[in-house]
């Protein structure tokens, strides 16, 4: 800043009301423009957090980069941070519940002003670091008594894609899940599905339950499996829409192992497979949506507009598809 000042002929002070939005003359503001452009000057966020108190800077904690439905997350995020002047730290875990938390408290102690947490397992550590989180923080994707989420109601959405499935299909009709410990994906997901399944008549066999772990690969394995192990299947629904995806892979190489069966389901809508195969019945969930609001609900807590008390749940809506 010191530099600035010296080469635009004017004080330090007058610098620091520039940068701030401060009043000063056109012709001086002129002249730290360009002293600013020609010294290549950034600002520090650890001096601007010690002068104003935010660094405009809010910590984003993801599963995975590679997956459609965190894109979707993040492209919302991302619109609101920009339109309101605030940046994004990403931070990827791999699907790891124990590096959610470690981001958790490095993000506490970086100068972040928020937290923006793309939820999968809900431990017990993961609740005590919520609750004890000393900067505002919003899940996305998963219901938490007591804090902030932005989230899809899983169960009611499997509800009525396995009572719409089982009027279409006559037979058996497998499931491919994921682990339990994601309570919405896992959890609420089977257990809505089965619901639905048994309102309409048609109850799901346990042996005809395989679980994945949200990628392709674990969905082609899990559907290999079931189709050497129950031949008789009719329809194979999945948990997610990548291992849909993995599921009708191994369909098409097995063809003779696997003809009985006439449909594979999945949940989350994704653009590809639905440009690849014209649409498999699935759930579309507003992941851009759920970004959008849950960003806006934290910037709105901290800007003051809400306070604390602007920071509560919120249910989002869902569609089935080509069903």
């Amino acid at each position: 800043m010191k530099d600035v000042a010296e080469l635009a002929g004017v004080s330090s002070a007058a610098v620091s009301r520039y940068l701030n939005g401060g009043y000063i003359s056109a012709d001086k503001a002129e002249r730290i423009k360009q002293a600013i452009e020609l010294t290549g000057y950034v600002r520090s966020s650890q001096a601007r957090a010690l002068r104003t108190g935010s660094t405009k800077l809010i910590g984003v904690i993801v599963p995975k980069i590679n997956s459609e439905s965190v894109s979707r997350i993040t492209a919302g995020i991302g619109q609101v941070l920009g339109r309101r002047g605030y940046q994004m730290l990403l931070a990827n875990t791999d699907n790891a519940a124990d590096r959610e938390l470690e981001y958790l408290d490095l993000f506490q102690n970086h100068p972040v002003d928020g937290i923006v947490l793309v939820a999968t397992m809900i431990t017990d550590e993961h609740r005590r670091a919520i609750e004890s989180c000393r900067v505002p923080i919003v899940l996305i994707g998963q219901h938490v008594e007591g804090a902030a989420c932005v989230y899809h109601d899983d169960y009611e959405a499997a509800f009525e894609l396995g009572r719409a499935l089982a009027g279409r299909v006559d037979g058996k009709i497998a499931y491919i899940g994921v682990t339990e410990e994601d309570r919405a994906a896992g959890y609420e997901r089977r257990r809505g599905f089965e619901a639905g399944l048994r309102a309409a008549g048609n109850p799901l066999d346990a042996a005809l339950i395989r679980l994945g772990s949200f990628t392709l690969d674990s969905g082609y394995r899990a559907a290999r499996e079931l189709l050497a192990d129950a031949p008789d299947v009719s329809f194979i629904a999945c948990a997610t829409d990548t291992m849909a995806a993995g599921a009708l892979r191994a369909l098409d190489e097995v063809r003779g192992m696997g003809e009985g069966v006439r449909g594979v389901s999945g949940f989350g809508d994704n653009a590809f497979l639905r440009a690849l195969t014209g649409g498999i019945p699935t759930v579309h969930y507003g992941y851009l949506t759920s970004g959008v609001e849950a960003t806006n609900m934290l910037l709105n807590a901290l800007d003051g507009e809400e306070g604390e008390s602007g920071l509560k749940s919120l249910k989002l809506g869902h569609q089935l598809m080509n069903v």
